[in-house]
């Protein structure tokens, strides 16, 4: 079974506004056995949104759209769709009663006749009622081709979707079963990751695929199966994930897609009743902001500090401007001493510390652009290690941050 789905708006074309709301009705159609084959973003325009229509007509079951049912001028999608579908806009009066006590309600004044045209609907659509706004969303069909019309707003869009729109769709169609695992890894590259498992790949059964989705220092491997035996598909996705950890298991740290490093980390320092803080320069609290990025976080990450500059080192960390000098900035000493500060400012069993040169040039310091010192404080010691990381900037940092996690993941493992 395929979908659709069409986003409406010049604000998303002219990168105003990010389109969220795709993504979320991806995730929707995914947990219920609809593959989306194509995402389209037109703007404000009859044509277009009309040549939209006419690509996807039959050639998927259920098109998605939102956007363009606000009560301005600009937003034309209802009158669309009647021309598109040969129909008329009607009023609806349920409609009208919710839109007039929403507005009475949040503004304390009466709906204006813009505000009650929201309630017009074409006249052989189904109403979504939408409980958290003015615009409804519409069901239509035009042959073998559903098309539900949705407000743009991301929590109304979220609120029709999630309570009518899959429900709905749950009972119209017969679906297959989509299963997604995904596997977390860390600390090797796409490619080598690739060249480990390639056998295991070459073999996986045509109804599982093999997905890669790198960024900086982690790689998640996705697989998907397809079929009508949901307990068939669980079975030998298991079977598979047993044999791809016994082939890369040093570098899996979770099997789910929550079970980002920064998560896992914070996990074990949770369930060891350990703490952990961060001193960063190059880096300028990114790690900071990985590890808070949790609910719970204060349970383990006790604080940090962003020292970009050698002064900062001095008057916030308490390091001698002459220990930094003769040493480097960019230093192994300097990130082992930056750790062991935060060590103590915070009083956690773990800190992490870097400083480097994320460039694009070189800096105070004068290290090699790329160039990233990070030291790890532990209840045993100190100790640092350098990487040479490659450009552009935000890699750099990305990186950096990653490799800071992976290794003090390895670090918290030992015990």
């Amino acid at each position: 079974m395929k979908a659709a789905i069409i986003t409406i708006g010049d604000e998303i074309l002219i990168g105003q506004i990010t389109d969220t709301n795709s993504g979320f009705i991806a995730k929707a159609l995914d947990k219920i056995g609809i593959g989306v084959t194509q995402m389209l973003t037109v703007s404000d325009e009859r044509e277009h949104i009309l040549n939209a229509l006419r690509s996807l007509q039959n050639k998927v079951d259920v098109v998605i759209i939102t956007g363009g049912l606000g009560p301005t001028k600009d937003d034309i999608t209802k009158k669309t769709l009647c021309d598109y579908l040969n129909d008329t806009l009607v009023l609806n009066q349920e409609v009208l009663t919710h839109v007039k006590k929403l507005i009475k309600q949040a503004l304390n004044r009466n709906a204006s006749q813009m505000n009650e045209e929201q309630a017009l609907v074409p006249s052989r659509s189904t109403v979504l009622f939408n409980t958290v706004g003015t615009a409804p969303g519409m069901w239509m069909q035009k042959e073998d081709t559903v098309f539900i019309s949705l407000p743009g707003v991301p929590y109304e869009m979220r609120d029709i979707i999630t309570n009518q729109v899959v429900p709905r769709l749950v009972d119209k169609y017969e679906r297959p079963y989509i299963i997604h695992k995904t596997i977390m890894t860390y600390g090797l590259g796409e490619s080598i990751v690739a060249e480990r498992i390639e056998d295991w790949e070459d073999n996986l059964p045509s109804f599982i695929r093999l997905a890669y989705l790198p960024s900086p220092g982690r790689v998640r491997l996705r697989l998907t199966a397809r079929g009508t035996d949901e307990k068939a598909l669980q079975d030998r996705i298991a079977t598979e994930i047993t044999t791809l950890t016994q082939l890369i298991g040093d570098i899996i740290v979770g099997y789910n897609e929550d079970d980002s490093l920064e998560v896992v980390v914070g996990r074990m320092l949770t369930e060891q009743q350990k703490t952990i803080a961060v001193a960063e320069s190059c880096t300028g609290g990114k790690i900071a902001q990985m590890l808070t990025a949790t609910a719970g976080a204060s349970a383990y990450f006790k604080g940090g500090v962003v020292t970009y500059s050698v002064a900062s080192k001095v008057k916030v960390l308490g390091i001698e401007e002459d220990f930094i000098t003769k040493n480097n900035v960019v230093s192994a000493a300097v990130a082992e001493a930056m750790a062991v500060r935060a060590q103590v400012i915070f009083g956690t069993d773990y800190a992490l510390a870097t400083t480097g040169n994320a460039g694009p040039s070189k800096e105070e310091g004068a290290a090699e652009v790329g160039t990233v010192f990070i030291g790890f404080a532990t209840p045993k010691g100190v100790y640092s290690e350098e990487f040479k990381l490659r450009q552009p900037r935000e890699k750099v940092i990305g990186r950096a941050a990653n490799k800071a996690l992976d290794k003090i993941y390895k670090e918290i493992l030992k015990n």
